[in-house]
């Protein structure tokens, strides 16, 4: 399950259960809107109560990433789980877009982060 908001430039996601392909139907076009409103975004990612990806979202989530890499300026990972913050390290050698993780509990920092 996902909520999407913006302002301006920066899309504020907040993710939990499990990421499908179906939610990859809304965040796609809704980031696609983003960047050709703005060239370039930052993305607020927290995940909450969240179990990941089934295959084909992951695989939809990476070849947005990729693809789209110079058009994200900001990615604050917002979670509360090990392996969230070592997936947000595993990002970092494929893209020049600065990433950073919060532990949820640090979410207020992360929107300052992400909208500085």
């Amino acid at each position: 399950m996902i909520t999407l908001t913006a302002q301006e430039n920066t899309v504020f996601t907040v993710a939990s259960d499990q990421l499908e392909n179906e939610d990859y139907d809304k965040i796609i076009p809704f980031l696609k809107e983003k960047i050709d409103e703005f060239g370039t975004i930052n993305w607020y990612f927290e995940m909450t109560n969240f179990k990941g990806w089934t295959l084909s979202a992951l695989w939809r989530d990476a070849k947005f990433d990729l693809k789209n890499k110079d058009h994200l300026a900001k990615i604050a990972m917002v979670g509360e789980e090990k392996w969230e913050e070592a997936m947000t390290s595993l990002m970092k050698p494929f893209t020049d877009t600065q990433i950073q993780f919060f532990d949820l509990g640090d979410r207020e920092a992360a929107k300052k982060w992400i909208t500085s």
